[in-house]
């Protein structure tokens, strides 16, 4: 999540919908979530489930301003899970967590009002 946009920023240019089915954003279960103290900027370090076909991916995600790590475990969230893994630190982030910034700019994850199956695609 390294994106932050302010609420008044006008929409991006517009795109062909072939270009937004290249994102494959899916929804997955945290199922481990630890400090990073190692990550420039306030960070946990997730393990998401995504189902049997992706399986279990990493994340770093910069969201400790608005959640408790033990408050994190069994939530569910939406990635982006085909960008390529980043290294951040010694850490490979394999997904991107997605999030919106609050009115202080810090971030709430991005999630499913219901449950739905892990890997479930967003369309």
């Amino acid at each position: 999540m390294h994106l932050h946009h302010a609420p008044d920023t006008p929409a991006a240019d517009p795109i062909a919908f072939d270009d937004f089915l290249k994102v494959d954003i899916r929804i997955g279960t945290i199922i481990e979530a630890e400090d990073f103290p190692e990550a420039r900027k306030p960070a946990f370090k997730l393990k998401i489930d995504f189902g049997p076909a992706i399986g279990v991916r990493k994340s770093s995600a910069q969201i400790v301003a608005r959640y408790a790590r033990d408050e994190l475990v069994g939530r569910q969230i939406a990635a982006v899970v085909n960008f390529p893994p980043r290294q951040i630190g010694k850490f490979m982030s394999e997904v991107l967590t997605l999030g919106f910034a609050d009115e202080e700019g810090a971030v709430i994850l991005f999630a499913p009002d219901q449950a739905v199956p892990n890997g479930s695609r967003l369309f």
